[in-house]
């Protein structure tokens, strides 16, 4: 379990690194949902399966939203993609980062201090994520009255900051 759990964790930062290297808006898109999808994988080890199969939902429907936007505004014929020279320089870069970074940071982890929840079963009554959504449903409405407000909210900061001079549906090509 410990292997698959190092496999989402190299995925996800390798999705990370592709969304901050890459200038153009499909590929990008495509390392965020690379990224999402690793990072509930990821919480599902850990016991929060359904914190991640909720996130995965909001957090894809959301990327399309964003990815249909950008892609509108930045039609480039001939983006660049993960192989050209300039691109390729920003992912090692980022990578060694990663790994100095991780080299100063994790001394002391070990493999075995990343147990997951399903190694530990005969000491649960219950899985972990169970007493969560009962929190999340009983506590957590009004936050997520807010949560939702202030995402609408932004969404037309946004669709305001970057309408541009064109009024309307309608405007001359």
């Amino acid at each position: 379990m410990s292997y698959l759990m190092s496999l989402f964790l190299f995925g996800l930062i390798l999705g990370l690194v592709g969304v901050a290297s890459n200038p153009a808006p499909y590929f990008a898109a495509l390392g965020l949902v690379l990224a999402a999808g690793l990072g509930c994988g990821v919480l599902v080890g850990h016991g929060g399966s359904f914190l991640s199969l909720v996130l995965f939902l909001i957090y894809l429907g959301g990327m399309l939203v964003v990815f249909a936007y950008s892609a509108a505004l930045a039609a480039e014929p001939f983006p660049v993609s993960w192989g050209d020279r300039s691109v390729m320089g920003y992912v090692l870069m980022y990578l060694t980062g990663v790994v100095l970074i991780g080299g100063l940071v994790g001394e002391g982890w070990y493999e075995i201090s990343w147990v997951v929840v399903d190694e530990l079963a005969e000491f649960a009554v219950l899985r972990g994520d169970v007493s969560g959504v009962a929190l999340m449903y009983s506590f957590g409405g009004g936050m997520l009255v807010v949560c939702a407000w202030v995402l609408l909210l932004a969404l037309f900061v946004v669709l305001e900051l970057t309408r541009g001079l064109g009024r309307g549906a309608l405007r001359a090509v």
